[in-house]
């Protein structure tokens, strides 16, 4: 994902194989190809053709795919005391500069 978010187009399998193998990771391309077509039928990532090939963005920003996950594993809670819990203890483990971010949105949301 880190590379799809770098790129300001859309990028190939064989595009994301060569970054991936530039940085040192020695991964099959089969391996590559596969996991950017399972997040685009999870819906995490655009898959377009072009030609023969397939290329891919992000379909979400980084920002908002993790505010995504955050919401779908606290909705996963059991009830929402599991949940209150949760997030109390993801607050204290933040530190004071997430707690301010926190808290500035908090404000801005009403």
């Amino acid at each position: 994902m880190a590379r799809l978010w770098a790129s300001t187009e859309p990028l190939t399998v064989r595009q994301v194989h060569e970054e991936l193998r530039t940085s040192g990771d020695d991964l099959a391309y089969t391996t590559v190809m596969t996991v950017l077509d399972r997040l685009a039928k999870k819906g995490v990532v655009r898959q377009e053709r072009d030609g023969r090939a397939f290329r891919y963005s992000p379909a979400q920003s980084r920002e908002e795919l993790t505010a995504a996950l955050m919401l779908e594993a606290l909705g996963s809670a059991p009830d929402p005391s599991a949940r209150d819990a949760a997030l109390v203890h993801f607050v204290g483990r933040v530190g004071p500069q997430g707690v301010a971010a926190l808290r500035a949105a908090l404000d801005a949301a009403g």
